[in-house]
């Protein structure tokens, strides 16, 4: 993502029975999954995900939402977006 312009997304599409901010969120996830978005790297502004994924930068912002609530990312204010580090065994014992 950052940095990979010449990427090609998938194409969003407003006819699949899924909200659009979940395929963008889903995308998202399945490049961390692959490893193509690494714990730590940055994620672009919203404004420019949104342009390079064609879609309104409030629904950038909702998949935003989405990947925090799913643990996948961490936005720092004034700092920006940043795909998270997995969580271990040990990590959330300590939170219990």
């Amino acid at each position: 993502m950052a940095g990979n312009s010449g990427r090609n997304h998938p194409p969003i599409d407003p006819n699949k029975i899924a909200y659009i901010y979940m395929q963008v969120a889903d995308h998202i996830a399945g490049q961390v999954a692959d490893g193509t978005l690494r714990p730590g790297s940055r994620l672009p502004g919203e404004r420019e995900m949104a342009e390079e994924y064609g879609v309104a930068f409030l629904t950038i912002r909702r998949a935003m939402k989405e990947l925090r609530e799913r643990g996948i990312a961490v936005t720092l204010p004034s700092k920006g977006t940043f795909i998270a580090y997995p969580e271990t065994e040990e990590d959330s014992a300590q939170d219990s």
